[in-house]
C-alpha cells in the first residue's frame, strides 16, 4: 500500500481572500519503506535538536516557523530560516519518497469555481494512477493500494469527494469525449491528521510553503534568496503527475 500525506497551502477563497493560489502538497511513501524513512527522519530531527535546539515535538510548520514562531523566537530568525533550507536538502535525500504538488491560481476565476474540489479531485486522481501504475518510488507488491493521509481540512466535503470519485469520475480521453475511470484503488475515507503529529505532513509543509515562495515570495525569503529554495527537492519529484512541468505540479 502507498501511503500519501497532503497538507495543503493558501485557502479556497474567491473574493477577499489574501492569497492568489490554493496549492495541495503530496508526499507519498510505500508501506514497506514506512518505517525506515520515518527512522531517517527522527534522526534527522535529532540533528536539529542537537545544532539548533529545535525540540523533537516542536512542529515544523514553516508560516509560523518563519511570521509566529512563538516559543521557538528563542531561535534566532536567520536560524529558523536556515533549519527550513536543511529540511528541504534533508528531503532531498529520501530515495523511497515522492513528491508532487497540485496548484490553483484563483485569478481569473469564476466567482462561483470550487477551488477545493478541483484541487483534490486532481490529486486524488493523480494520486491513483501512481498507484495503479506502480511508479512512485521505493518497493511495491503484487498488487497495490492507496491511502490519503491529509492534514485536518474540510472533512465532510473531502470524504464526499473520495466517495464519488471511487464510484464515477470522468476525465477527458485523448481520442474525445470522456472515459469513467474510478477511483477503486483507494481505500477508506482519508484519514485526517493533525500534523503535530505527523512528521510527514510537516515535511509536506515545508515543500508546499517553498513551493508558494516561488510564485510570490514573502518580502524575507526573497531577501535571503530562497525564493527558489523549492528546486532543492528536485531528486524526490513525481514528474509523471505532471509531465509539462519542471517542479512536478499540477497547474489549475
Amino acid at each position: 500500500m502507498y501511503l500519501c500525506y497532503v497538507d495543503e497551502s493558501g485557502d479556497t477563497g474567491m473574493s477577499g481572500s489574501p492569497v492568489d493560489r490554493y496549492i495541495l502538497t503530496a508526499l507519498v511513501v510505500h508501506e514497506l519503506r514506512w518505517l525506515s524513512t520515518l527512522d531517517q527522519i527522527a534522526e534527522f530531527r535529532r540533528h536539529l535538536r542537537e545544532r539548533y535546539g529545535l525540540k523533537l515535538r516542536e512542529e515544523l510548520h514553516a508560516y509560523e516557523f518563519i511570521n509566529k514562531p512563538g516559543k521557538l523566537a528563542r531561535i534566532a530568525k536567520s536560524l529558523r530560516l536556515h533549519i527550513l533550507g536543511e529540511t528541504l536538502r534533508f528531503m532531498a535525500t529520501l530515495e523511497d519518497v515522492s513528491l508532487f504538488h497540485v496548484s490553483v491560481a484563483k485569478a481569473a476565476k469564476p466567482q462561483d469555481f470550487d477551488v477545493f474540489g478541483t484541487a483534490w479531485q486532481y490529486l486524488l486522481t493523480r494520486f491513483h494512477n501512481g498507484v495503479d501504475k506502480q511508479s512512485f518510488a521505493g518497493p511495491h507488491n503484487a498488487s497495490e493500494f492507496g491511502l490519503v493521509i491529509p492534514d485536518h481540512t474540510d472533512e465532510p466535503q473531502l470524504m464526499k469527494i473520495q466517495r464519488k470519485l471511487r464510484r464515477y469520475n470522468p476525465i477527458p480521453s485523448r481520442f474525445g469525449g470522456y472515459r469513467d475511470y474510478p477511483l477503486r484503488l483507494l481505500v477508506e475515507d482519508p484519514v485526517h491528521r493533525a500534523s503535530i503529529h505527523s512528521q510527514f505532513i510537516q515535511l509536506a509543509d515545508v515543500a508546499g510553503y517553498f513551493l508558494k515562495q516561488s510564485y510570490s515570495p514573502a518580502a524575507y525569503i526573497k531577501k535571503k534568496g530562497g525564493r527558489n529554495w523549492i528546486d532543492r527537492l528536485d531528486p524526490i519529484r513525481y514528474r509523471v503527475a505532471a509531465p509539462a512541468s519542471a517542479r512536478a505540479v499540477k497547474e489549475i
